[in-house]
């Protein structure tokens, strides 16, 4: 079930940056991006209402939440440099370098969350580094 929604989760993800690059055509790359997390606000809360999950606020503890918090001020800040870096250069290569948090994902967690690192992916890693070069250049 985790690789459908993770399937899912990359065709939006691509969606994503054809419709913005069209969307943010003459608007402010800030605006558009604040545009933007007012919607998947709507869609997070209209979801945790819709699947009764709310109840589950007060459960949440201090650990989580200033995890939670710093997730989402990466998230913003991810948004607004991503927002900017579309509206001023070419989908076909902001995109290729956005994906580059896959390698960086990797690292970290290997370094942070002790998460294996095998041949396997480090290989993946080391071409998805190199087709990223290509594809920029």
């Amino acid at each position: 079930m985790w690789l459908l929604f993770a399937l899912l989760s990359a065709l939006f993800a691509a969606l994503t940056s054809i419709l913005a690059k069209v969307g943010i055509e003459n608007v402010n790359s800030n605006l558009a991006t604040a545009i933007r997390t007012i919607v998947v606000l709507a869609m997070a809360w209209g979801m945790v209402f819709l699947t009764n999950a709310q109840s589950g606020i007060g459960q949440i503890g201090k650990k989580s939440w200033i995890f939670l918090i710093l997730s989402g001020l990466a998230t913003g800040a991810s948004w607004l440099c991503y927002y900017k870096a579309l509206q001023v250069g070419e989908a076909s290569k902001v995109v290729p370098i956005d994906k580059l948090s896959v390698v960086i994902t990797i690292v970290l967690a290997f370094l942070f969350l002790h998460e294996q690192m095998t041949p396997k992916s480090l290989i993946g890693c080391v071409l998805i580094g190199v087709g990223t070069l290509i594809m920029v250049m």
